[in-house]
């Protein structure tokens, strides 16, 4: 029983806190207003729990100066007089007396507190004998029974009106209650406006961050601990801009210090006679340079290039003719009737993407070279929600489940069918890290009937 009641707490908590906002602005809000309102339903517990014994003793002693007034004047009246007096004091103080008869239905008193409390201190002023209901013979109102005299078995009810007891909330008290509330409320807002507000900058410019760019310093304003986190913020921007700084001017010098003499070594190649061992050397040569290419591409993806917006359709179809003009087949087809809704469209840098997906195409070249066009990489679009997908696949080994993970990071081959090929293994790592600064991912799976699928997902911008 107890396993199963924690797991239905559990299961209310889950629920509980995937209907709340995500933001930290709105939790927080909601957060104080729900301790507002749980004040507010403690302090009015608290106040109905010690009004509770004052009011039962008003109602009560009401009760008693009813009882005993009816009786006093019963007792100094004529009885010739009773009549009359009793239908004055009905008129002028809302009292009405009935006689008490053994036929009379009497409904019980509630079972809450404040009904009993009324009822034990209406016996201790009036006796032992005394009872108070709510409801006589269908008639409602306030009963207390009395005697004219204490050891008389005559009893008699003395009835009030309900309403001159019960305690009424003026409508204003309402309007004004809700209005303070609400106003907390809208304090409660903006205090936790102004401490989530740095957050939310913050926020913006480390996805910034992640994607490359070099944001604005943030203020350093606002509490302690907010402007610390903001100072601390800037000075990890800072350094990661000198940084930066530094790397291109290392990356410009290497490629100058190694190029320049490869270039001279070409040249010189030029002039050996044996054309064998002159095409080797070239082709040495050519692969160091596109070594040293693709060691700058990965310490470098942006290469200080301005994002825009990039409709995919054409940049694809741009990537397939340019391998077209190499002799290099891509199956590459798309029907702009699949976009009802207009054409793929991201936020980014296109040279970027250019350079991810044509890595993943030549690498498709490199390590499954095709025999004729069925065997040749596809490339395919596709529209997921807010996802686009980009596949590159090929009729190659494919790599095993095992080793996908490991083949994303730098400088990493397999030792299998894929080794027997030239480069520096920074071919996935370039295009995983391309795919994570826009906010996507690279996936690498199976193809079926054998090869790899080469999978880019990039967050959709709009329909152009």
């Amino acid at each position: 029983m107890h396993s199963l009641m924690r797991s239905a707490f559990a299961l209310f908590l889950s629920i509980f806190s995937r209907s709340l906002p995500r933001s930290l602005l709105w939790r927080t809000f909601l957060l104080v207003a729900l301790v507002m309102m749980l004040s507010v339903i403690a302090w009015f517990s608290i106040f109905n729990l010690y009004d509770r014994e004052p009011r039962a003793r008003q109602i009560a002693q009401t009760l008693a100066s009813a009882a005993n007034l009816t009786r006093a004047a019963l007792l100094a009246a004529r009885p010739d007089a009773r009549v009359v007096l009793l239908r004055e004091m009905s008129d002028r103080e809302g009292i009405h007396v009935y006689p008490s008869d053994n036929d009379e239905i009497i409904a019980p008193l509630p079972t809450d507190g404040m009904s009993r409390r009324v009822e034990e201190i209406a016996r201790e002023q009036l006796g032992p004998r005394t009872r108070v209901t709510l409801e006589r013979n269908g008639e409602r109102g306030l009963f207390v029974s009395f005697r004219i005299e204490d050891d008389d078995e005559e009893e008699y009810w003395a009835a009030l009106p309900r309403e001159r007891l019960e305690r009424v909330l003026p409508l204003s008290w309402i309007g004004w209650g809700a209005a303070a509330f609400l106003l907390a409320l809208a304090g409660a807002w903006l205090i936790v406006f102004r401490i989530t507000q740095p957050l939310k900058a913050m926020e913006i410019a480390a996805r910034q961050v992640g994607a490359g760019d070099t944001p604005l310093p943030l203020l350093e304003v606002g509490p302690s601990e907010i402007a610390t986190v903001a100072r601390a913020f800037n000075q990890m921007n800072a350094d990661l801009a000198r940084l930066d700084q530094d790397r291109a001017l290392i990356l410009a010098g290497i490629s100058h210090d190694l190029r320049t003499p490869l270039t001279r070594l070409r040249m010189g190649i030029e002039f050996t006679d044996d054309a064998v061992l002159r095409d080797g050397m070239v082709a040495d040569v050519e692969e160091m340079d596109k070594t040293i290419a693709q060691f700058l591409d990965f310490a470098r993806t942006d290469s200080g290039e301005a994002t825009q917006d990039i409709v995919l359709p054409e940049l694809l179809t741009e990537i397939a003719a340019q391998y077209a003009r190499r002799k290099l087949l891509v199956n590459y087809d798309y029907d702009a009737s699949e976009f009802s809704s207009g054409m793929p469209t991201i936020h980014g840098r296109p040279q970027a993407i250019r350079r991810a997906i044509t890595n993943l195409i030549d690498n498709a070249f490199r390590y499954a070279p095709p025999t004729s066009l069925a065997d040749a990489p596809t490339l395919a679009l596709a529209v997921l929600g807010r996802q686009i997908q980009i596949d590159i696949s090929d009729h190659g080994p494919g790599i095993p489940t095992s080793e996908i993970d490991h083949v994303k990071r730098p400088f990493t081959r397999l030792d299998s069918a894929r080794s027997n090929v030239t480069g520096a293994g920074l071919g996935l790592a370039i295009v995983d890290r391309i795919a994570r600064t826009h906010g996507g991912r690279l996936e690498l799976l199976p193809r079926v009937g054998g090869g790899l699928i080469a999978r880019i997902y990039l967050p959709a911008l709009r329909p152009n």
